[in-house]
């Protein structure tokens, strides 16, 4: 039988998140135009039911990565996310097969319009929801459940494989978005809801099909802890302890299992150590099992909250980001009054100009990936490798420029838009390209190039194994936070710039409303963000990647210490006759040349004799 896992698993746990993408992307861009033509809503209504939408649907992953870390573990709650997403996007084809599932056209003669109803509400509600769960699911799960596949802990070169790996995973998601904002938007501008609706229902049955064809492939982790009640019982526990006096971290007070990844806690938020000192060593049975498990937490029980704790103000830095990126209906409303001829008389639709993004983050990853880091590397003489934090920063920097841009394009704009007569006509042709608007979606593409893999290889390298999901979901989680942030922030806006009669700064109306304005307060709140970001950079201190290094590649070491490397670390050959005394005394002898080995190591890499300690120990 052939070994499970590795790469020929990829194209189907790819194909499978690609297709869920391309099926439920391929709705936003142009789902407030449905909104408001078949279901009569306000901009200022429909666009907060889509934020609405989208803060489920990407909170949803963090319940999802629970779930799988927890109970079902990760296929099986792919497998079950696949079916929903399924039905989620046939409802919502529905709603535009049958007409009775929307209010209808307007009167012709008296211009009266029915109102939607409870019950066409609800179906419409109904299809959102089942989309968000199947994304709950699929999301957080789909990258982990890759790792899973890849993932070896004893490959020196196991962080550079999962970078790779996070990297062209996003890639290939920004081609799955690519085609959703270019092709699916097309298909709904130009050949109505109906087929605009059926190709992604038609696309999430082939996501399902191809993920349960490669079941005999994966493979499948199973739930070692419950992740949810581990977590309670550390802080119960913690606080139950909290008159007990630490021991020191030499100490063998600190309870762990025999296959546990740490023995000892670290001397961050050490409070929390409280929950796994053995107050009686009498509670602890044979084979270093706990005789009351409820008593008493493991390390690495505490260890895993520590990280996630630790990671939040870090993680909370990507939400402006996601705010700035998530003003969708705005370029579209921008876009649909500026003249998008590309050649002759092909125009792009006025909802595919975020693709310019997508395609920004493809682009940027094949080139980083590539050409970037292996010329800069070249040049420098040795590997060179962006930290994560460092890639987080250089993306919300990115995120702040793209709003000083949109400002600035949507100034140039109206200006043009109310010299040319068309304040009191949204639907007015400006004469401006609408090709000044890729700007600020390139600058929106890079951010998420730099910050949401980043982030995501941040969580997944900061936290234990078993919390996989919860990486993959930390970042979608960020999106639902800026969802629900962006939504109150626009309905904030409109309100007090409303007042008194006056124009909001968000109408409907494009060219009388001031969107430039509300571009420089997402631009004030980013600048905000950002020395929030180096604050709390600065408080981490270092990660994982900076404290045991990149891997073997980072050692700057001349030619013959490199050959010395390489020889320590092939294997000897066995001696014919097997002699033990022989094998002994040479070994004793290798002893000075080990140690001589380790101290030039240690002057010569630029992690210090800790990493160097560890190569000549494996070797």
């Amino acid at each position: 039988m052939r070994q499970k896992g590795g790469l020929v698993t990829m194209p189907f746990i790819i194909a499978n998140e690609a297709f869920e993408k391309v099926a439920s992307y391929g709705l936003v861009p142009n789902m407030i135009l449905y909104l408001i033509q078949d279901y009569r809503m306000g901009l200022t209504q429909g666009q907060n039911l889509i934020f609405f939408w989208s803060a489920a649907t990407n909170f949803s992953p963090l319940v999802g990565a629970l779930v799988s870390d927890s109970y079902l573990g990760r296929y099986l709650t792919i497998a079950i996310a696949s079916i929903f997403s399924f039905l989620g996007m046939s409802i919502l084809w529905l709603t535009a097969m049958i007409p009775q599932a929307r209010p209808g056209p307007c009167d012709p003669q008296t211009q009266a319009c029915k109102s939607t109803s409870t019950s066409q509400y609800l179906v419409l509600l109904c299809s959102f929801i089942l989309l968000s769960i199947g994304a709950g699911g699929i999301r957080p799960c789909s990258m982990a459940f890759g790792a899973d596949q890849i993932d070896n802990k004893e490959n020196p070169m196991n962080q550079k494989m999962l970078e790779r790996f996070f990297g062209w995973y996003y890639a290939s998601a920004a081609v799955a978005l690519l085609l959703a904002y270019s092709g699916i938007v097309y298909i709904q501008e130009h050949f109505g809801w109906k087929l605009g609706f059926g190709v992604p229902t038609v696309l999430m049955s082939l996501s399902a099909f191809l993920f349960f064809l490669a079941s005999s492939l994966y493979i499948k982790q199973k739930v070692k802890t419950n992740l949810l009640s581990s977590f309670m019982q550390v802080t119960a526990l913690s606080y139950k302890n909290r008159k007990l006096q630490l021991p020191s971290v030499d100490s063998n007070m600190w309870y762990s299992l025999t296959d546990s990844e740490c023995h000892r806690p670290t001397d961050k938020l050490r409070f929390m150590n409280k929950a796994c000192i053995i107050k009686n060593p009498e509670q602890i049975g044979p084979n270093n099992i706990a005789l009351n498990p409820s008593n008493i937490c493991t390390v690495d029980q505490v260890e895993a909250l520590k990280a996630l704790i630790r990671v939040l103000p870090l993680w909370s830095t990507s939400i402006m980001m996601s705010i700035n990126i998530s003003q969708v209906s705005f370029g579209l409303l921008q876009a649909q009054t500026m003249d998008r001829h590309l050649i002759g008389d092909f125009k792009i639709p006025a909802g595919s100009f975020i693709m310019f993004g997508i395609g920004t983050i493809f682009i940027w990853i094949v080139l980083y990936d590539r050409i970037i880091i292996p010329l800069a590397s070249k040049v420098r003489g040795k590997p060179v490798h962006l930290g994560t934090k460092e890639r987080m920063g250089i993306g919300l920097i990115c995120s702040f420029m793209s709003m000083i841009v949109s400002a600035i394009v949507e100034h140039i704009r109206r200006t043009k838009a109310i010299e040319q007569g068309f304040k009191d006509n949204p639907d007015g042709l400006v004469n401006m390209s609408a090709y000044w608007l890729v700007f600020q979606h390139v600058l929106g593409g890079l951010a998420q190039a730099f910050t949401a893999v980043a982030q995501t290889e941040f969580c997944y390298s900061e936290f234990p194994k078993s919390m996989a999901s919860i990486a993959s979901a930390m970042f979608g989680l960020g999106t639902a936070f800026a969802n629900l942030l962006a939504s109150a922030i626009l309905s904030t806006v409109n309100n007090i710039t409303s007042k008194g009669g006056k124009e909001s700064w968000t109408s409907t109306n494009v060219n009388k409303g001031h969107y430039e304005r509300y571009y420089c307060l997402l631009a004030i709140m980013s600048a905000v963000n950002l020395l929030y970001f180096i604050v709390c950079s600065w408080a981490y201190g270092p990660c994982v990647e900076q404290k045991k290094g990149f891997g073997l590649e980072n050692i700057e070491v001349s030619g013959s210490l490199e050959e010395e490397l390489l020889q320590v670390s092939r294997p000897r050959e066995k001696d014919d006759e097997g002699d033990p005394i022989k094998e002994l005394s040479e070994a004793r002898s290798a002893l000075p040349d080990y140690s001589n080995l380790h101290n030039r190591v240690a002057h010569e890499t630029e992690n210090g004799g800790e990493f160097s300690k560890s190569i000549v120990s494996k070797a």
